[in-house]
């Protein structure tokens, strides 16, 4: 389903604000958890919430057991169904609700959605438990083969009633399972999203003990995940009978396997969990996953039922999920567990690389910023582990016209502390005698001042390297490849590129998470000031003061900047409309929109433009999601026109 209503361009970029729950219920009183299912749809309706969910059998209560014959309980849970399709009338919110419908003489544990005064489809459950606490097959039929018209009143439309059942709106499509469908080998949810539900729900009645809630998130969480799909799950609260079990009242909104948002559990109130899921972003994920694509093909289901419900828009949504500006950092403890696994990473890729080629050395240049510092660190914990005597690793300082002595002395301090072999080799006499070879202005600072450094220092570690029988280890990162900020054939090139997919955001916490867990205190002194030094390719003279005056992030933008640009327009496939739009909702109180849409038009155009740069990118260990490499990751021509999304940065 295309997301182009004429209407809705660029509206609400895909975000569908949907609801899990949960309010307080009395068990067999019908009209009490009728109220209270009211009480919560005029909350959600408030809040702009477009789609919510309710608990399993929530209009009677899920603990009612034999009270399930009584036809009372039945008639008031009918009552109370066709009081909540009343209250929706000329109103936008869809309600999934819970109750038993008895059709036909048969009786159905099922979800009703309702929208704008209608009952739009009624969906069965289809597993039904019948083991330990659960007895359903006491009172319910199994819903998998019904597949017929039914009307809640003489004056009510029919609407179909079908396991098989898939509801669409204009702008997104979904479906619906019951509490213990979910546990199911292959869950009804499975065949949904091949046969086009994006967004899943699941009303549940699951009781708590020890370790289960985890086992529950587990389950929800890798569902979302294999389905390519949102996925809101309500479950009973507080209220349902406690003759044998306790309900506690799960409330949670996953998208593609991470939880967005869960409410509490064991509470005592009524609750309303609330998030958004980004069609946009399941619809890309489920367009390049060809594994999903063959799988809808192969489970095209000619049975399966489609229900249109004409929701309106509700213009752009005001996100209340958690957008990250910086995306490729995790939070809390996450971090280190990142940091540790991503190091893992580039040593195990760089040790493969040593063994296979046979390599005495590794010869890497040591400039003292970060990148290189990283590099430098990979190598020395590769030779740990190799058994290699760190004397093999050559680490090369090239000083030249923009060094300064904080950077240098650095990265003499770490050389040294670190115990490798250093070679100090002043690169200033073969550049000035090479400018003097092709004519060049040395008062002149223009690209081939610059780029004239940047190569003499890779032809000084190439060569090394074929001296000392060893290799030339990279140190330009996943950004400044994105942005094509490296010299083509200078710092550009290498014999294997640990950094190459490690952004510049992650690069400082990486040697941050080394100081601290991997080297001694003179190690670690000179590393933590090596963070704290502005970043710089250093090709430009220092000031008067000898500080550095070529400051990389005043030249090409923040590096936070671009790495949310780059993730959002690699990982995610987002146009630039919508990165400005999240830009500028997590960067509002630093950057004013001007300067976001500056560094976003910035980061299109080099993007496209340097691509013949990553076209010959040499080998290096992949890390994370986001990456370049021209084999594995990212095939785009360099002579891919741009036009399209300058055209869309530029006005914004």
């Amino acid at each position: 389903m295309q997301n182009n209503h004429p209407n809705k361009k660029y509206m609400n970029f895909g975000y569908v604000k949907v609801a899990a729950a949960i309010p307080s219920v009395k068990v067999a009183d019908c009209d009490f958890n009728t109220q209270q299912t009211i009480k919560l749809l005029e909350k959600a309706e408030k809040e702009d919430v477009e789609i919510v969910i309710f608990p399993e059998l929530g209009i009677t209560g899920y603990t009612c057991g034999d009270l399930f014959a009584q036809d009372i309980v039945l008639k008031n849970a009918r009552l109370g169904l066709k009081e909540i399709t009343c209250w929706s009338k000329n109103k936008n919110i869809i309600a999934i609700i819970g109750l038993p419908l008895l059709i036909n003489n048969v009786l159905y544990n099922t979800a009703a959605i309702v929208n704008n005064g209608k009952i739009i489809g009624i969906v069965p459950k289809t597993y039904l438990p019948n083991y330990k606490e659960f007895y359903e097959m006491r009172w319910f039929a199994n819903g998998s083969k019904i597949n017929e018209s039914f009307s809640l009143f003489p004056d009510f439309p029919e609407c179909k009633v079908c396991s098989k059942q898939i509801f669409r709106t204009p702008y997104y499509t979904f479906g619906v399972e019951i509490c213990e469908d979910v546990w199911a080998t292959i869950p009804p949810s499975s065949f949904l999203a091949l046969n086009g539900a994006e967004i899943l729900f699941n009303m549940s009645a699951d009781n708590e003990c020890i370790s289960k809630h985890n086992y529950v998130k587990s389950l929800i969480s890798q569902q979302s995940a294999r389905c390519l799909s949102g996925y809101i799950f309500s479950s009973c609260g507080f209220g349902e009978s406690t003759t044998d079990i306790v309900f506690t009242g799960n409330g949670m909104i996953y998208e593609n396997g991470t939880l967005l948002e869960e409410g509490e559990r064991f509470s005592f109130k009524p609750q309303l969990v609330i998030s958004e899921i980004d069609v946009e972003l399941l619809r890309m994920e489920r367009r390049v996953n060809t594994t999903f694509s063959t799988s809808a093909h192969r489970y095209k289901d000619e049975n399966i039922v489609i229900s249109y419900i004409k929701q309106q828009n509700n213009g752009q949504t005001k996100l209340t999920r958690k957008v990250s500006a910086l995306p490729f950092v995790p939070s809390g403890n996450r971090l280190d567990e990142r940091c540790e696994e991503i190091f893992s990473i580039q040593t195990s890729g760089l040790a493969k690389r040593v063994m296979h080629t046979h390599s005495k050395t590794a010869v890497i240049g040591i400039s003292g910023g970060l990148d290189s510092t990283l590099a430098l660190m990979v190598c020395v914990k590769t030779f740990d582990k190799l058994g290699m005597n760190r004397k093999g690793i050559i680490g090369v300082t090239m000083p030249g016209f923009g060094t300064t002595d904080r950077t240098y002395h650095n990265a003499i301090q770490l050389i040294h502390s670190l115990g490798i072999s250093l070679r100090d080799i002043d690169i200033k006499k073969s550049c000035i005698q090479h400018f003097k070879d092709i004519e060049k202005n040395i008062n002149n600072h223009n690209v081939t001042y610059e780029n004239g450094q940047a190569r003499e220092r890779t032809q000084i570690l190439m060569d090394l390297a074929n001296q000392l029988n060893g290799m030339v280890i990279g140190t330009g990162d996943l950004s400044e490849l994105a942005l094509g900020w490296a010299t083509y054939n200078g710092d550009h090139m290498s014999m294997y590129g640990v950094n190459s997919s490690i952004p510049k955001t992650l690069v400082k916490h990486l040697v941050n998470w080394i100081a601290i867990n991997e080297v001694d205190e003179k190690s670690k002194s000179t590393l933590l000031d090596i963070i704290d030094t502005p970043i710089s390719p250093e090709l430009i003279p220092a000031d008067k003061n000898g500080n550095i005056c070529q400051i990389t992030e005043d030249l090409v933008g923040p590096y936070e900047l671009h790495d949310f640009f780059l993730y959002n327009f690699m990982r995610n496939g987002f146009p630039p409309a919508k990165i400005f739009y999240l830009a500028n909702i997590v960067f509002e109180k630093k950057y004013n929109k001007e300067i976001i849409k500056k560094w976003l038009c910035t980061f299109i155009k080099r993007f496209f433009s340097q691509q013949f740069k990553r076209s010959c990118l040499p080998d290096g260990p992949k890390v994370g999601s986001v990456s370049i490499s021209p084999r594995g990751d990212w095939r785009m021509p360099s002579d891919a026109c741009a036009e399209i999304w300058i055209k869309e940065a530029e006005t914004l």
